[in-house]
């Protein structure tokens, strides 16, 4: 049975992420699943330090009839939503279960996706992660 405090961090380990200010026009003008989102997230990650990202999770949706996991990306030059398309749930069948609840804030430590670069519909894919800080 879960203690008191980690039932109350998994309501709210969302004051841990670090606040970023978007500078990217495109991130606000479209959404995170749109073509235009996603090219300019490729672009972005293209040219930033990967070793300084992190990755905060923040829903679980699914749209379009796929499940999709939602993480804001942030770096120092670099503040998004990353949408990942799930093809194998490996250490994620909890949360897939759950449909992301109990999960929003929490930090994914060494997150891997691989870019599908499709200029139609380009995608992010879940691969894995290292663990969990909470």
């Amino acid at each position: 049975m879960p203690s008191v405090f980690f039932t109350l961090c998994l309501i709210s380990c969302d004051w841990e992420r670090p606040v970023c200010k978007n500078t990217n026009p495109i991130f606000d003008e479209y959404q995170p699943v749109s073509k235009e989102y996603k090219l300019e997230l490729i672009q972005q990650l293209s040219i930033v330090n990967k070793s300084e990202l992190t990755y905060w999770f923040k829903e679980y949706t699914e749209y379009e009839n796929e499940e999709q996991l939602h993480f804001y990306i942030q770096g120092k030059e670099l503040c998004a939503v990353l949408v990942l398309d799930v093809e194998q749930w490996n250490k994620l069948e909890q949360l897939r279960k759950n449909k992301g609840l109990g999960y929003k804030g929490l930090r994914f430590i060494k997150l891997q996706f691989e870019i599908k670069q499709d200029t139609l519909n380009p995608k992010f894919i879940y691969k894995d992660f290292s663990w969990i800080l909470d």
